[in-house]
């Protein structure tokens, strides 16, 4: 043990390497039908059933929702799958 006039000090270096993360987010809209949306997440999204159906209760009583995060390359042909089924989205 230490006695009380001992200080041990420790540098800790965090090594952090920062991607840029984007996100694909799903937009409401009075056109398609929940089943839609749900089959269309799970098709272009790798979603869960359980998963793409929270997704879409939370875009029709919210407006939106964020439907996938990741980088860039792999969101734009997911967020493209999703426009081409005629839903309403954008990657931010």
């Amino acid at each position: 043990m230490f006695s009380t006039k001992e200080e041990v000090l420790e540098k800790v270096e965090i090594k952090t390497e920062e991607k840029n993360q984007n996100e694909i987010v799903l937009y409401n809209d009075e056109v398609n039908t929940f089943d839609h949306v749900i089959d269309t997440l799970v098709a272009a999204c790798d979603h869960s059933l359980i998963q793409a159906e929270q997704c879409s209760l939370i875009v029709h009583y919210n407006g939106k929702c964020t439907v996938k995060t990741g980088e860039y390359d792999d969101l734009k042909p997911r967020c493209s799958k999703l426009l081409e089924a005629g839903l309403s989205a954008e990657i931010i």
